[in-house]
């Protein structure tokens, strides 16, 4: 077995700006690792993996290599990233490197999108591959928007008002993903639409496959169609376009309901990492998963230390005051400081950060090396989905809606200093700012 985690690159991540500024995106943490990670240590579980692949446009990256080294240190499995010459799609990339992947002769190879979270239940999928497909099968990770049953590992929700959400609600969630009809008996998808306009399916696309190395036939035949068709069209860049292969759109469309394309439904936590506010959203789950996977991780209340409330990561490097509360979905980077009485909720604190005496911190990314100061207060409105519903997924929001910035989290970039007694909401603050005063629902460049 091999791995593929795609991985995107600069161009990409802009709904995540101003925090794709300093790391690549698939670095940034969440809940204390880097997100990449999550699927790395996913993937070194599977017995028999024997290689992971990042692939992306990426240029080298010092960071990214660093995290390579760490990476196959502490999973001791070989980790290689492979540099796409530029964004080839979904497709293009593993069609491109198909060599590298082949190589060694792997029976089947998982492919991941990194800008997912999941419990990644990738033993699950080959143990339904032998169930339902054969062996030439293909099975891709399905969930579901629709209300229904509650989940095994839905992380417990603030209390809210029941709200009873109407099917249409549902519906129109699902116009946001790749929606999958397929045969209830046999798993095997009938039909794929990628961001229909209308409804298709309550059943959507978690952006994680297990391919054979079959999959390449019917990459290659898009990439012979792309070639054909160029070569129709005069003055067109050919070379590079015909590599651009979407799997979703060019490559599933066409295999469903050939027999060859199967859904393993998943019951465990979903969600996109799309914008920065779901970044916390993730950072929830992750920190939930943790109570059963990596204990050590969550931060303990002991006597002399800050109170926890609820699943929070703390760096051992970070400096916490006693009088401190965190929690709960906090997770505290390398070398922060926390000052007394600080209160800290529903956030991400980026390394090297200051929370100075007293100050609310509360839905907010706080960046790398920023300054809050004291009895300030830092508050953003969360992005996620509707508690009561154990099946809802984050809307795909707009930055602006009627001109206006939609309220959603805070995010603070690399470096930005808030002063004393001043209050910052529903805010984004670009790298190297030093504010003089307060703000409310602005981008502040």
């Amino acid at each position: 077995l091999k791995a593929v985690i795609l991985i995107g690159g600069p161009q990409k991540g802009t709904r995540f700006r101003p925090l794709s500024f300093e790391v690549p995106k698939p670095l940034f943490p969440v809940a204390g690792v880097p997100m990449v990670q999550h699927h790395i240590e996913a993937c070194a579980k599977v017995p028999g993996m024997k290689e992971i692949l990042l692939m992306g446009f990426y240029q080298p990256h010092e960071a990214l290599s660093r995290f390579l080294v760490s990476a196959q240190q502490e999973f001791r499995i070989p980790i290689r990233y492979l540099q796409e010459y530029a964004a080839l799609g979904t497709g293009g990339g593993i069609y491109h490197f198909r060599d590298q992947i082949l190589s060694g002769g792997p029976e089947a190879f998982f492919v991941l999108n990194a800008d997912v979270c999941s419990e990644f239940p990738l033993q699950e999928m080959l143990d339904f591959r032998q169930r339902h497909g054969d062996a030439h099968g293909f099975v891709m990770l399905g969930t579901t928007v629709s209300s229904g049953p509650g989940r095994r590992c839905r992380p417990p929700a603030a209390p809210a008002p029941l709200l009873l959400l109407s099917p249409q609600a549902n519906r129109t969630q699902a116009l946001n993903y790749g929606c999958i009809v397929a045969n209830a008996d046999t798993h095997e998808v009938l039909h794929y639409v990628e961001k229909p306009s209308t409804f298709v399916s309550e059943i959507i696309n978690c952006g994680i496959y297990l391919f054979t190395p079959a999959i390449f036939q019917h990459i290659g035949d898009v990439f012979q169609r792309n070639q054909q068709e160029l070569v129709l069209e005069e003055n067109s860049n050919g070379w590079q376009r015909a590599e651009v292969i979407r799997l979703e759109q060019d490559v599933f469309t066409a295999l469903a309901g050939s027999g060859k394309l199967f859904v393993y439904k998943t019951d465990g936590f979903w969600s996109q990492i799309k914008s920065a506010g779901s970044a916390i959203y993730a950072s929830r789950l992750y920190l939930n998963q943790y109570s059963q996977c990596h204990p050590e991780r969550l931060a303990q209340n002991k006597p002399g230390g800050p109170v926890i409330r609820g699943n929070v990561y703390i760096h051992p490097t970070a400096s916490i005051d006693s009088t401190a509360v965190l929690g709960p979905n906090v997770s505290i980077g390398k070398g922060v400081t926390v000052g007394a009485g600080v209160r800290v909720r529903e956030s991400i604190v980026l390394h090297g950060a200051s929370l100075h005496d007293h100050t609310c911190v509360l839905n907010t990314i706080v960046g790398w090396d920023s300054t809050i100061g004291r009895w300030a207060r830092v508050e953003g409105t969360p992005s996620d989905p509707n508690p009561n519903d154990p099946y809802a997924k984050i809307d795909s929001e707009t930055l602006f809606r009627d001109g206006r910035l939609t309220p959603s989290i805070t995010i603070l970039g690399c470096s930005v200093t808030i002063p004393a007694e001043v209050v910052i909401l529903n805010s984004i603050v670009l790298p190297h700012k030093e504010l003089s005063r307060s703000y409310k629902n602005q981008i502040i460049l």
